[in-house]
């Protein structure tokens, strides 16, 4: 019970009530060090909000993360909104929500403009020669990780290989592989309850009770939902609808609002989940950027702080330069492009947790909707598999290359980054680094 500033804190011993302005610090700092992809930034908000400064319940902490998992979209930048909104409600998580992606939105606004203007200039040239095969490498040594967490029965393991072979050989588009794992979890755990786990699983960390301040509840009734829905899906909708009046139905702004909109509702299991179906409409379909380009994108994504799914910003930054619309310059299109591709890509996470937050101590003991996202989980395993063979076969054997020929030196360094990263567990920064190094010299001597 909160008395004079202070709440009864955990174990016991009263912690003052964070001011806003205290909060708002935090957050800032967090969007700076949110380094290290969805487990890191989960570990690093774990110490911070709960261990350390004790802003935040364990037993709401978790309870938070687990309502998170089972939402699309980046899993950690809607968990610091959850906490964000347990703190000081509608305006704590949007600063939290906010200041988890906007630092790194300017550093890749900054490193595609350098990318566009230095992209043939030697140094870039040789960087991205070992940045590429680095990525190759971390997006292959994501997929041993998820399987161990994910592939708890061989139902979920058939799940898994199903759905490679859905998008790999049949190029089943991702939202029905979702879809399609989501009903098969849903009715697996009704009929055949064994294969199928039907109970949420938390992290193993602490147990330190919940505190009283994240004890209390919001109206939760259908008012408050419309009006949120009503408000929330407007905000979402009104950059789309201000570019259509602008520069036409047919821009690629407004084609990227749609796309991207649409990818959102579909990000289950992290941006390797949802990466295969961009790259797959991006390059092939529409054309806003090359394979190389999307991996040259994704390794900027991995050496900046926030979300992994930033990537969409820079295929947006892409879209936009190469193909302009009319009387607009390149940098003027590309600018207006990867802010609404990353508007539409966020906006609904603030959606959903606004939204949904009032009724999560209603949702994570479903079984159904538990079994339902234990297969969509199984699923992506697939679904990353075969987004690391698209990039090896971009990488390993360029179309550009006379013949098809193998880049034996990409192969190479792509098969040492991933034994430093899976067998020993190299820091993710620094084997990217080494490989740009790499790159470099590479290109360097051989040019």
């Amino acid at each position: 019970m909160e008395r004079s500033g202070q709440r009864e804190g955990e174990a016991g011993v009263a912690v003052a009530a964070p001011a806003f302005r205290e909060a708002l610090r935090f957050w800032l700092k967090l969007g700076f060090i949110s380094f290290g992809g969805p487990a890191g930034q989960i570990a690093i908000m774990q110490r911070e909000l709960v261990e350390k400064k004790r802003w935040i319940g364990q037993e709401r902490f978790l309870h938070a993360l687990n309502f998170c998992m089972l939402l699309p979209g980046p899993e950690a930048q809607q968990l610091a909104i959850y906490c964000g909104w347990l703190l000081h409600r509608t305006r704590g998580g949007l600063a939290a929500g906010l200041l988890f992606v906007l630092p790194s939105a300017f550093m890749l606004w900054g490193l595609s403009y350098l990318y566009v203007v230095q992209g043939e200039a030697p140094w870039m040239v040789g960087l991205m020669a070992g940045l590429k095969p680095a990525v190759v490498a971390v997006v292959a040594s994501a997929v041993p990780r998820l399987a161990a967490k994910s592939l708890t029965t061989p139902v979920l393991a058939v799940i898994a290989a199903a759905a490679f072979v859905l998008i790999f050989v049949f190029e089943v588009g991702f939202p029905w592989v979702v879809g399609g794992a989501a009903l098969a979890g849903w009715a697996g755990q009704r009929f055949a309850p064994q294969w199928f786990p039907g109970k949420a699983r938390a992290p193993n960390s602490g147990g330190v009770p919940d505190s009283a301040v994240n004890s209390s509840r919001e109206s939760a009734g259908w008012g408050r939902a419309l009006r949120v829905a009503l408000l929330g899906g407007g905000l979402w909708a009104a950059p789309i609808v201000a570019a259509g009046f602008a520069l036409g139905w047919g821009s690629v702004l407004v084609a990227q609002g749609l796309f991207f909109s649409q990818a959102a509702l579909v990000t289950f299991g992290g941006a390797y989940a949802v990466l295969p179906y961009v790259a797959e409409r991006a390059v092939e379909v529409h054309g806003w950027l090359t394979g190389p380009q999307m991996l040259a994108g994704l390794a900027f994504a991995e050496t900046t702080p926030g979300p992994l799914i930033m990537v969409l910003q820079f295929v947006g930054f892409m879209g936009g330069w190469n193909q302009p619309d009319g009387g607009l310059s390149p940098l003027l299109a590309a600018t207006l492009c990867a802010g609404m591709t990353t508007w539409v890509t966020f906006a609904p996470c603030f959606l959903w947790i606004f939204l949904g937050a009032p009724h999560v101590e209603r949702l994570r003991d479903k079984p159904g909707l538990n079994a339902a996202f234990a297969a969509v989980t199984s699923a992506v395993v697939g679904v990353v598999l075969s987004l690391a063979v698209w990039f090896a076969w971009q990488i390993w054997r360029p179309a550009t290359a006379s013949g098809g020929e193998w880049d034996w030196f990409a192969v190479a360094l792509s098969v040492a980054a991933f034994v430093a990263l899976h067998r020993f567990k190299a820091n993710l920064i620094a084997v990217i680094a080494a490989a740009g190094a790499a790159g470099w010299l590479w290109t360097t001597a051989a040019g």
